[in-house]
């Protein structure tokens, strides 16, 4: 049975109503500073904290319901003699009923607020109140988000506090704690620590929705934001229209995204199951998507879209005959958005203005742990490539390599991309030989890559890849070296007259 409830919130959102209710069923509320007033305010009578603990708030508030008074009313176990011999004897009443939220940290910190203002807005007592409670929650009801008062009043009302609805609670209460610690523990991290990748790696994600299915249909799946992300991604992004996303639709999503955020001119992306079948730039995003759609329009059924401008008018009507499963761009103009709402399912995503930024990790989880990388690469331009043949590439098949490397980033390994004139005309992704990767490639294209430049995610440990890309024309090779066998790459190279340049960067994708 509830008599007694402490009441200690940040965030006041339907705290004055929820206290009346409890008011008006006879529990006796006790509060703290400036949640007191608010329910002064509305007529509910409380008891001030001060008037438990015989100490008055002090400390600017740093200190409040720290005290043996409060804490002994929260973990005394009700089923314990001795326990509650020990408040009887010491006249300390129990706590049946634990309502707090926690300062906002998070919040002040995402207002790029001083250090001294987020410092006052870590919370000691809240989570110390949360924790008693939680932990002796066979005995005391722990709530801490305002949208479970009306279910608490609901089951004090009907008498239905079973113990199932306290574990709930209680996990919930848990949860929120540790996420709290955890954030702070990042934002420590990331601001004193010289170490992108420390003893302790703490993170937290909240539900953004739940998935459809996940990679296949007999599996479960939700999505999860990171608690804060300071650039426009997928996690952040809004659909405007269509059904529900599945997990393999935020996937394809994500990497389309991520592809064209290395572009400035207008630029589009065709992903399928991660990989690109087709990126492309030119001076209108219409023409750079129909580019990319043409560069492998087989492949492109059931497709992901995503371009680096917004998406206009004339690149919607073009969109509009063909099977696609969802664009990400950062907006959609009006007309455009009414051309593309006429496909029922279509999934329509908008991310804002392009913003990077790669402080945010890269994570893969593995059975038992996790993999965190670093997700920068160097930034590359003409003057970082180094010359390796005998013949130096022309200034367009320069401007086409760098094109091809920076889509090569983006490729399931073991890669190779084909480019021509800012268009990828052949990609060859996820072998487990690189001259199969070149071989593919060629196979889906052929006919287009005479005439192109061929970028390999990595060295060419044999020249089989080479000549291969020889015999179908391409003119210019972009590669890091670092092979045993370069001298023989080279070799071959140059018997083809092909030039080839070294970047010294890897681009393994996994």
């Amino acid at each position: 049975m509830i008599k007694t409830a402490l009441i200690s919130v940040s965030n006041k959102e339907g705290i004055a109503e929820f206290a009346k209710e409890l008011s008006e069923l006879g529990i006796k509320i006790i509060s703290t500073g400036n949640t007191s007033k608010i329910l002064e305010k509305n007529n509910v009578k409380a008891t001030r904290i001060s008037e438990v603990t015989k100490f008055p708030e002090m400390l600017d508030g740093r200190v409040k319901t720290l005290h043996p008074n409060v804490f002994a009313g929260i973990l005394a176990d009700r089923k314990s003699k001795k326990h509650m011999g020990e408040l009887k004897k010491l006249n300390i009443k129990a706590i049946d009923l634990v309502v707090v939220n926690f300062y906002p940290f998070e919040e002040t910190m995402k207002s790029n607020s001083g250090l001294g203002e987020i410092i006052e807005n870590i919370d000691i007592g809240g989570p110390s109140l949360v924790r008693a409670a939680s932990k002796n929650h066979e005995d005391v009801l722990v709530v801490i988000d305002p949208k479970d008062y009306q279910e608490t009043i609901k089951r004090i009302k009907s008498k239905q506090i079973d113990q199932k609805f306290r574990k709930n609670l209680a996990t919930k209460a848990f949860l929120q704690t540790a996420r709290y610690d955890t954030i702070i523990g990042r934002y420590f991290a990331e601001h004193f620590l010289n170490d992108s990748l420390p003893d302790i790696y703490n993170f937290t994600f909240r539900k953004i929705q739940d998935l459809r299915y996940g990679e296949n249909p007999h599996q479960k799946a939700a999505f999860y934001r990171a608690y804060w992300i300071d650039e426009s991604c997928v996690s952040t992004s809004k659909q405007l229209h269509g059904k529900e996303l599945s997990y393999n639709n935020i996937l394809d999503a994500n990497d389309a995204f991520e592809l064209i955020k290395d572009f400035k001119d207008p630029t589009a992306a065709v992903i399928k199951h991660t990989n690109p079948s087709g990126v492309a730039s030119a001076k209108k995003i219409e023409a750079a998507y129909k580019k990319a759609h043409e560069a492998d329009p087989k492949s492109a059924f059931g497709c992901v879209i995503a371009l680096n401008k917004p998406c206009n008018a004339e690149t919607a009507k073009v969109m509009k005959p063909l099977f696609i499963e969802v664009v990400i761009c950062p907006s959609f103009e009006k007309v455009a958005l009414e051309i593309l709402k006429a496909k029922k399912n279509i999934r329509l995503l908008e991310t804002g203005p392009i913003t990077k930024n790669y402080k945010s990790p890269d994570m893969k989880r593995v059975i038992g742990g996790l993999l965190v990388q670093t997700r920068q690469y160097p930034d590359l331009n003409e003057k970082d490539l180094k010359v390796v043949t005998k013949r130096k590439p022309t200034k367009e098949e320069l401007k086409d390599l760098i094109f091809a490397w920076k889509v090569n980033k983006h490729v399931k390994s073991n890669s190779v991309v084909f480019v021509k004139d800012d268009v990828t005309v052949g990609i060859g992704a996820g072998q487990m030989s690189r001259v199969d990767a070149v071989n593919i490639a060629i196979m889906k294209n052929e006919e287009k890559i005479k005439g192109s430049v061929m970028s390999s995610d990595a060295f060419f440990p044999f020249r089989d890849g080479v000549d291969q890309a020889a015999k179908a024309g391409v003119t210019a090779i972009i590669q890091p070296g670092g092979s045993i066998r370069d001298e023989e790459v080279i070799k071959a190279a140059d018997e083809h007259n092909i030039s080839m340049v070294f970047t010294g960067i890897r681009l393994f994708k996994h």
